[in-house]
């Protein structure tokens, strides 16, 4: 059964059981040969460009209703729900897990050997020191850098540690066969350094097309006012420059207080990278744990991101389903018999733009009215719910979508 090709991959942990494993299990014959016979199947994605601007993606309400055109490729049944509990679920990192890392942090009193810089100077030569604790420093900010370098993503960089933190740590422990314990150990942030010896930070001269825009003053929370918009554009020069660099707003204007953000003036920013390798074969979605990841050909991870994926009222679909197309920044269609948003009892189409409800990129699967996409509030990936959908930071979905081929397979799992 698909699922149990899964676990063969050694998945046991080293910390409660918190982690992925970083090497498959030699396969048989015949699992070789099925993987072989569906990645043949596979073809370059091409880009499904939304050009009808009634026809946008949707994002329902009820992702459990049955709809014949768009069932499981293959239903998880009692035996796969039994394997997934004893074996992968337990071999990920799991809410409790992450708690207990992150308590542990708290209990660190953090005492740097020399004072903690803010400048670029400071952040690219952060060192690592025992007992780094729980808080922002600039350690972090630089182990984001290199993390999001490495193919585990942080989500939006602001050089503090947390779950999203962690769960990337344990992303690059477990691609490069390191202890798997979550927190930024010196064996880890040698590791790091090693395979990312570039700068982290870089200093960026703002140009006139940064400052071009459009921007909008602000993006109305009703429905019925964003489909007036011409397009639901950054808000401010810095918002923008943010997602460029895959930074938290907020933390982008840390690093530089005097900024007006006007051409010419030079910040400091992350330095970072946006190729993901070509062999994403498989993608598993974890809800409980909220993160995607990324397996080749032999179920060997080789990235994941933060994501936000359902919630108990709108809980995302069970079984498998597979990648069919990618919508490049297209427009939301929002309809009332999905869910009701503002009193708005009418359907409505959104314009694009990267502050739309889906952000600007769509990964549809081959479920109606699912996908993988984008969000207008990157800060709040994995700390928020989604309808249903995956969510991931513009920058991560659009890197996922230039590198995915059409026919890979989603596998949803608690």
């Amino acid at each position: 059964m698909f699922i149990r090709s899964l676990l063969t991959v050694s998945l046991l942990a080293q910390l409660s059981g918190t982690a992925l494993a970083a090497d498959a299990t030699p396969l048989t014959d015949q699992q070789a040969a099925r993987i072989m016979t569906e990645t043949s199947t596979e073809r370059p994605l091409e880009v499904t460009k939304v050009t009808d601007p009634t026809e946008g993606v949707e994002d329902p309400f009820d992702p459990l209703a049955v709809d014949n055109t768009s069932k499981p490729l293959e239903p998880l049944d009692q035996q796969d729900i039994q394997d997934i509990g004893q074996g992968f679920s337990n071999s990920v990192p799991t809410e409790q897990g992450l708690d207990k890392i992150e308590n542990t942090e708290a209990t660190h009193t953090s005492t740097p050997p020399v004072a903690a810089s803010w400048d670029l100077k400071g952040l690219n030569s952060a060192k690592w020191y025992d007992n780094i604790g729980r808080g922002q420093f600039p350690i972090y900010a630089r182990a984001h850098v290199l993390l999001n370098n490495a193919h585990a993503s942080p989500g939006a960089i602001d050089g503090t540690s947390g779950k999203n933190t962690q769960k990337a740590i344990l992303t690059f422990q477990t691609i490069h066969g390191l202890e798997r314990t979550g927190t930024l150990d010196k064996a880890t942030w040698d590791a790091l350094v090693a395979k990312h010896p570039e700068d982290a930070y870089m200093e960026y001269t703002i140009t006139a097309q940064d400052v071009k825009g459009p921007f909008l003053p602000s993006i109305p929370s009703n429905y019925a006012e964003q489909a007036k918009l011409p397009g639901l554009y950054y808000t401010s020069v810095s918002e923008a420059l943010a997602e460029k660099f895959h930074m938290d707003e907020g933390f982008l204007k840390k690093l530089n207080p005097k900024a007006k953000f006007k051409v010419g003036e030079k910040l400091i920013v992350a330095n970072v990278k946006n190729e993901l390798p070509e062999n994403i074969h498989y993608i598993v979605a974890h809800k409980g744990v909220k993160q995607l990841y990324l397996f080749n050909s032999g179920w060997k991870m080789i990235g994941s991101f933060p994501a936000s994926i359902g919630s108990t009222e709108t809980p995302s679909p069970t079984g498998k389903y597979r990648i069919t197309g990618v919508a490049k920044n297209p427009p939301y269609s929002y309809s009332p018999s999905n869910f009701v948003q503002g009193g708005n009892l009418k359907p409505l189409t959104l314009p694009p733009g990267p502050n739309g409800p889906v952000g600007n990129i769509w990964i549809a699967l081959s479920k109606k009215s699912f996908g993988i996409h984008g969000t207008p509030n990157p800060s709040m990936i994995s700390k928020s719910y989604s309808h249903g959908c995956i969510r991931l930071t513009n920058w991560d979905a659009n890197d996922l979508g230039r590198k995915v081929k059409a026919g890979v397979e989603v596998m949803f799992i608690e």
